[in-house]
């Protein structure tokens, strides 16, 4: 592969990020439609709220803390999943990291599937889904080290069948949407196999960008030797390094309290298999979403200025924390609807996110409120003036009471619950 390397200084107010990178400028998997991204079509930077690291990567295409059209998104995915070789050995476990990469994981496996039907897909959450007397609903946890909520929970599949096939994986292809040491793959890894999955023969580590390739590649240090008896790969459409060097005397920063696994005070409902449990289907549910959509939107529309019912030009879907594949399908629906007509509606996805960012660079506008899990933390959406859009579709998975009042006194939003 032939890459062209570059070099970028990104300021920061608590120091100063130095980045080398490599732009993919082609692919021997040009054959499935793989296209070039240049870093600025990928990422922009801000600063976090966080003492362990001062920086961020803000994808501009995985539709978290930028907004972003469906369309855009997919086609990432897409080219993602097309980087994946196509000569693997099976089961194949595909495995998203929370919150960030959930949406993300479940775009990859759905392309994959056109190559590799059987794949399973599998989200590690931080959202208990289990009693305290219940703990071996667990497969196992792991801990994200430089991460606003390091912990992370894993569960097995209820389903017998499932699960054997989860614990016969012989390929593991874990999927985020940056790796900046790769560590987390390391510990990921070693999680999963010391709950079983002792057959693991490759592991292919597929991001969007890897800022790992200069991070502990010392003999003893790197992730193949971190890694016995495993086969490492690495699949991504931008790679480089990164260097940070902190800023004089810069202000100390505190961080809100998000790091709890725990479950909240609202319950959680039935949205179908997207992920938190093992699942061949990440599209199961997405019918009963759309309808309950549907009916919402009518009987919104009917309070609203829309004429005679008909969708906006403006439209903005929110996923919630982890729960973004089912709002992401139907922000690629809502798109869809829209496809022939002049002018071209906008219709964009984004998310709520537990994740603590400072205003700045990438980030121009912040909105915090409470979780509507009932976990008593802050959560915040970036990047989203509501007046910019005739319609902001909120996606929860607790009932509408649970969304804080920012939400809900605003004329141009639809929430749509479990009991909607």
């Amino acid at each position: 592969m032939n890459d062209r390397s570059y070099k970028r200084t990104i300021t920061l107010p608590r120091g100063t990020l130095d980045l080398t990178y490599q732009i993919n400028a082609s692919s021997n998997h040009d054959k499935y439609g793989h296209s070039s991204y240049e870093l600025e079509d990928l990422l922009g930077f801000a600063q976090r709220i966080n003492p362990k690291r001062a920086f961020l990567f803000v994808s501009k295409v995985l539709g978290r803390h930028i907004p972003v059209a469906p369309s855009i998104m997919r086609q990432a995915f897409t080219d993602l999943a097309n980087l994946v070789p196509s000569d693997l050995p099976q089961p194949i476990l595909v495995i998203g990291m929370a919150e960030t990469a959930v949406g993300l994981s479940a775009g990859v496996h759905q392309a994959l599937q056109t190559r590799y039907p059987d794949a399973l897909l599998l989200n590690s959450t931080r959202h208990a889904q289990h009693s305290a007397d219940d703990t071996d609903a667990l497969l196992t946890t792991f801990s994200e080290d430089h991460s606003h909520a390091s912990q992370h929970l894993i569960y097995q599949s209820p389903d017998k069948s499932t699960q054997e096939q989860l614990l016969a994986s012989k390929t593991l292809i874990m999927v985020d949407d940056e790796a900046s040491t790769g560590n987390t793959c390391v510990n990921v890894v070693s999680a999963l196999r010391g709950a079983g999955l002792d057959q693991l023969e490759q592991v292919h580590l597929t991001t969007l960008v890897d800022w790992s390739l200069n991070q502990n590649q010392g003999a003893d240090n790197s992730i193949s030797t971190r890694l016995p008896n495993i086969d490492f790969h690495r699949h991504h459409l931008l790679s480089g390094a990164w260097q940070w060097t902190d800023a004089p005397n810069p202000e100390p920063i505190t961080m809100p309290s998000v790091d709890t696994t725990e479950a909240g005070s609202q319950a959680l409902g039935d949205t179908g298999h997207w992920g938190r449990f093992p699942t061949l289907d990440s599209t199961d549910g997405f019918d009963d979403y759309l309808a309950k959509f549907q009916t919402a939107f009518t009987r919104f529309s009917g309070q609203a200025q829309f004429d005679k019912g008909q969708l906006p030009e403006r439209i903005l879907v929110l996923g919630s924390n982890e729960f973004v594949w089912l709002p992401f399908l139907l922000a690629e629906w809502l798109e869809s609807q829209f496809q022939d007509s002049k002018p071209v509606a906008a219709v964009n996805f984004s998310a709520l996110t537990r994740s603590p960012i400072a205003l700045g660079g990438a980030i121009t506008t912040m909105l915090s409120f409470n979780d509507n899990y009932g976990l008593g933390m802050t959560n915040f959406v970036y990047n989203v003036a509501p007046d910019d859009w005739d319609l902001i579709v909120l996606c929860v998975e607790t009932s509408t009471d649970s969304v804080d009042q920012v939400w809900q006194n605003l004329d141009n939003v639809l929430v749509v619950g479990v009991d909607t």
